[in-house]
């Protein structure tokens, strides 16, 4: 189970103050701020003993100078695992246009990086075809190490996806993006801090989060990692773990991940 978090203001604090080192962690990269915020948070975590995974979004390199330039920084902080991913902005602002491009530009630099994540969407893409999308994944695929999903608030559907995936060839571990125990105040906060047009764009791939969270007692993570939990021994072994969008609320996130362990364990010690 990692932890996925947004470079803005005290997150690094949170982190250090609720996160055990033994959490991975991916951090994002938004609009505003730019690859360059979402690096320098990633070398200040992996100095503090911290397995971080940068979000590499290649509408926002230059061109390969720029990801060779990247790649030289991470690999300098000792950063070994990455998430590589298209990028939600409107116009790319160099020559890469899809995480694929990334992909090959990233091999041609002989990158050091041990794990690398590709984006999946079990739900489809509401701006993207799903032949583009299963095309797409086809060609990552041998590129990287593993899957994180979009949000997906059925577990069935999920599985399913997870099933399909490994009937078409493509055997990555998955790993099942939810969000974590955040309430929809603090979602909305989030979301108006990391970019109206961002936040918009995250609201729309994310096509079922908005409700969720409206609606009173409308989502509980433990329900969700249960249904998923029961749902992997369905799909041959590819569904691994869970990815947590923490929405900045780190503490509460930890609290109900320790709470998650503990009832795990006392139903393991009943005879």
């Amino acid at each position: 189970m990692g932890y996925e978090v947004v470079p803005v203001r005290n997150t690094e604090r949170d982190v250090l103050e609720n996160v055990p080192t033994a959490v991975p962690l991916t951090v994002t990269v938004t609009e505003a701020k730019g690859i360059d915020t979402t690096l320098d948070l990633t070398e200040r975590l992996v100095r503090q003993g911290y397995a971080v995974a940068p979000h590499l979004p290649a509408r926002q390199f230059l061109d390969k100078v720029h990801v060779a330039d990247v790649v030289a920084r991470l690999r300098e902080a000792r950063v070994r695992s990455v998430f590589v991913i298209g990028g939600d902005a409107p116009k790319p602002a160099g020559e890469l246009e899809n995480a694929y491009a990334l992909l090959r530009a990233m091999e041609e630099v002989h990158h050091p990086f041990e794990e690398i994540g590709i984006g999946g969407y079990p739900e489809g893409h509401s701006a993207i075809s799903q032949q583009a999308l299963d095309l797409s994944l086809k060609q990552k695929a041998p590129m990287a190490t593993h899957i994180i999903t979009q949000i997906c608030f059925n577990a069935g559907t999920t599985a399913s996806w997870a099933a399909d995936l490994a009937g078409a060839g493509i055997d990555l571990p998955i790993h099942a993006g939810i969000p974590g125990p955040v309430n929809r105040q603090k979602l909305m906060r989030i979301s108006a801090g990391i970019g109206l047009g961002q936040s918009a764009r995250f609201l729309r791939k994310q096509q079922s989060l908005l409700w969720r969270f409206l609606l009173p007692g409308g989502y509980d993570p433990t329900k969700l990692t249960r249904r998923l939990g029961v749902a992997a021994s369905k799909t041959g072994g590819n569904l691994r773990g869970l990815h947590i969008f923490t929405f900045g609320d780190l503490r509460e996130t930890e609290l109900w991940r320790r709470r998650l362990l503990d009832s795990v364990a006392e139903k393991d010690d009943q005879p």
